[in-house]
């Protein structure tokens, strides 16, 4: 029995993934407001109704594999050490975890791939409008974790909201330079990423335990 039941989660997760590949190739190779539902479950050779069981929409889709980036982005900035100060938890989760987020996404699709869906999703007005919600929401998730962190009340203490702004506006800040830049590769963006954050530490560096608003 539990062979059967391990069988048939495999096989529904190859069948994800491959709605989730082929809906990505459609989308970045002939846009997103062009693809229709119908199409990506074609090239899967299954029904549309299998593709609404898998998800919702095709926004859940475009963004599917960037959410599983920025949970295990927070899972893993919740096991920095506790004596790194917010900007160093901030700086060596996004840099540390490239390597391992790279691998997760493999598993799904090509990491190539992925970094063209950003591109994608930054060029497609009603796609940017959902990234820009998605990035607030996530703001104020990892506001939270350093908060907690420094051992602050994220209401009472502005800090940590006000330094995670700065970490995601660099972050999309280099993501713009990026996607407009020629080289599409993981390194290209770890590069510039890293570059941009140094900019940072001078104000974000020192530790907050001991000088509370």
């Amino acid at each position: 029995m539990a062979t059967r039941l391990n069988l048939r989660e495999l096989k529904k997760q190859r069948t994800r993934n491959a709605l989730l590949r082929s809906a990505l190739e459609l989308f970045t190779s002939q846009g997103f407001d062009r693809t229709t539902v119908d199409e990506i479950a074609e090239a899967c050779e299954v029904s549309q109704r299998t593709f609404f069981r898998y998800f919702a929409n095709k926004e859940e889709v475009a963004f599917a594999v960037q959410e599983m980036v920025e949970s295990r982005f927070v899972v893993a900035l919740r096991e920095r050490p506790a004596q790194e100060s917010p900007f160093e938890a901030l700086r060596h989760t996004v840099l540390g975890t490239w390597e391992a987020l790279s691998r997760s996404v493999e598993e799904v699709i090509p990491v190539e791939l992925h970094m063209r869906t950003y591109q994608m999703i930054e060029s497609t007005p009603a796609l940017l409008a959902a990234h820009l919600r998605r990035s607030i929401e996530l703001e104020e998730e990892v506001a939270r974790v350093i908060a907690e962190r420094e051992g602050l009340d994220v209401d009472v203490d502005p800090r940590p909201r006000v330094a995670v702004a700065a970490f995601s506006g660099v972050m999309r800040m280099t993501g713009r330079l990026w996607g407009a830049g020629e080289d599409a590769s993981v390194d290209a963006i770890r590069r510039l990423t890293e570059s941009y954050l140094d900019h940072l530490k001078p104000s974000l560096g020192e530790r907050w335990t001991h000088d509370r608003v």
